[in-house]
């Protein structure tokens, strides 16, 4: 092991359990935040564009997108522990690295979240200045987003850490890494891709009450899906050429799991699009939900790839102490109960 990386935390019980949770929260996570971007995105081309119609769906889109960001960050927190339990000696190192920016995350989030609220709550008041309001918000989502890229590469590459022996001001950033800013464009703009399909959907529900509004979110929902689709191909692209060689080659048959994820991502992503342009909204959703669970298995073999030279879970040593997987357990089940309630909550007020 290299020196500056800690000796792993012990565990109260077999990673197994804790991969497993990992690989379940983190797709429910990433449904929301890509939700969050393309309701976001929509809502301000929806503005933008100015005639009535449109803005009746900014409208709709601005209410629902304050409950998108609570959902994101809160469905974030699960996988983030998880992470944390698996890879905390290494998560922590890169995370003190960047302290700074790593603790901004906390305000920025704030000040985006307000954000939403005033685009919602005044809506009418601000006009064309709503444009501004949301633009910051989502703006501020982005750069959270970066931020949290860096930090998921940064603790891949143990090997640049020597660089806080030169600077200990906690402003490090991975920049040196040829893989960081293709992997965000990827993750970016995969999830907004993704978030078009959650507003053709939303668009579906609007029909009931708001056809004209509704037809228009699903339209635009499903060309935003498409047109950043065929965008996806050139960034993935990018990203997969930018990655070393032999974790390249993980995905091109070297690891039969790896490759298998990787068909599956290209084949459900086809599917997708296919759907998408046959106005098949339900079937492109469905398609779309599967490929963000293909590319979070691909996401863990690449990580596991990088660090096969100086980690695996096998270095992890077990305590056994059950009774926190069970208060997480219990916790899970009447956390996701409420959001059930929330959703349906949040929906009823948006039909009036």
């Amino acid at each position: 092991m290299m020196p500056m990386i800690p000796t792993p935390d012990a565990i109260p019980t077999s990673w197994g359990y804790f991969q497993f949770f990992l690989l379940l929260t983190f797709p429910l996570h990433l449904f929301f935040m890509n939700s969050l971007l393309g309701s976001t995105g929509v809502a301000l081309y929806a503005h933008f564009k100015g005639d009535d119609e449109s803005k009746g769906l900014a409208y709709e889109l601005a209410k629902v997108i304050p409950l998108l960001v609570a959902l994101t960050v809160n469905f974030g927190v699960a996988p983030l522990l998880f992470v944390q339990v698996l890879y905390g000696h290494l998560f922590y190192a890169s995370s003190i690295l960047m302290g700074l920016f790593w603790i901004l995350i906390v305000p920025i989030l704030l000040i985006a979240y307000y954000a939403t609220y005033w685009y919602d709550f005044k809506f009418a008041a601000l006009g064309r200045a709503g444009i501004l309001v949301l633009g910051c918000g989502y703006l501020l989502f982005l750069l959270v987003g970066f931020f949290i890229s860096n930090n998921m590469t940064m603790m891949l590459h143990p090997e640049g850490w020597s660089a806080y022996l030169e600077t200990s001001s906690g402003t490090l950033l991975n920049s040196g890494d040829t893989t960081l800013w293709p992997r965000y464009l990827h993750s970016m703009v995969g999830a907004t891709a993704i978030g078009g399909l959650f507003v053709a959907l939303y668009g579906r529900f609007l029909a009931r009450t708001k056809p004209g509004v509704g037809a228009l979110a699903t339209r635009v929902g499903l060309k935003l899906f498409m047109v950043l689709t065929l965008l996806q191909v050139a960034v993935g692209g990018w990203f997969l050429m930018a990655l070393p060689r032999e974790l390249m080659l993980l995905f091109m048959g070297r690891n039969s799991l790896a490759t298998a994820s990787f068909m599956v991502s290209l084949l459900l992503m086809l599917v997708a699009l296919f759907a998408a342009w046959r106005q098949r909204v339900y079937l492109a959703s469905a398609a779309g939900a599967l490929l963000v669970v293909a590319m979070v298995f691909m996401r863990d073999f690449l990580r596991g790839g990088y660090l096969k030279e100086v980690f695996s879970m096998e270095m992890l040593q077990v305590v056994p102490e059950y009774s926190p997987l069970l208060f997480f357990l219990v916790t899970l089940v009447i956390g996701l109960i409420l959001v059930v309630w929330m959703i349906r909550a949040a929906l009823t007020r948006c039909e009036t």
